[in-house]
């Protein structure tokens, strides 16, 4: 049986697991946005991300890109987009935008300090360590890429699952 029609229900927004895999609620008018794990300017003790996105952006790039896009685009071919864009055009900010905005969408998180293509316009980088920052504290392993985490998640599973029954005891 179907609810009665003028019952309404509110459906809470769902935490996503340790490995940082996004899990939709049901309604996504009901999701209230969350604050980022880290600010835009925050730098922390995390001088690998970076220097590495100081020298390679297109590697951070990538490696957002690819878990953004939960495996269906690989981190090199993310970062090269990335990379010929900013060589050529300068344009690079343009499609890094776009990633923070999925970003956002699949995590709820709020649109601060401004809205995504300004953050990328006037501050490329600290918006790059941002959004890998938010996504290491989610559980993924950035170097990993996504089938890496996926890899990694299911073994955790696996160490988690009841042992097997054989039989009945005698």
């Amino acid at each position: 049986m179907y609810p009665p029609k003028h019952e309404t229900y509110h459906y809470q927004p769902i935490a996503p697991p340790a490995i940082g895999v996004p899990v939709y609620p049901a309604s996504m008018e009901s999701v209230v946005p969350q604050a980022w794990s880290s600010g835009l300017c925050d730098c922390g003790n995390d001088c690998g991300t970076y220097w590495m996105t100081c020298c390679f952006p297109y590697i951070t790039f990538g490696r957002i890109a690819e878990i953004v896009d939960q495996g269906t685009t690989s981190c090199a071919t993310s970062g090269a987009i990335y990379g010929l864009l900013m060589h050529f055009t300068g344009f690079h900010w343009i499609y890094s935008f776009s990633y923070r905005s999925k970003l956002r969408a699949q995590y709820s998180l709020v649109e601060d300090p401004c809205n995504d293509c300004l953050v990328h316009w006037c501050c490329q980088g600290r918006a790059l360590r941002q959004e890998y920052r938010e996504l290491q504290n989610r559980g993924f392993d950035m170097a990993l890429g996504w089938q890496g985490n996926m890899a990694r998640r299911q073994q955790a599973m696996a160490m988690n699952a009841p042992p097997p029954v054989h039989g009945m005891m005698q």
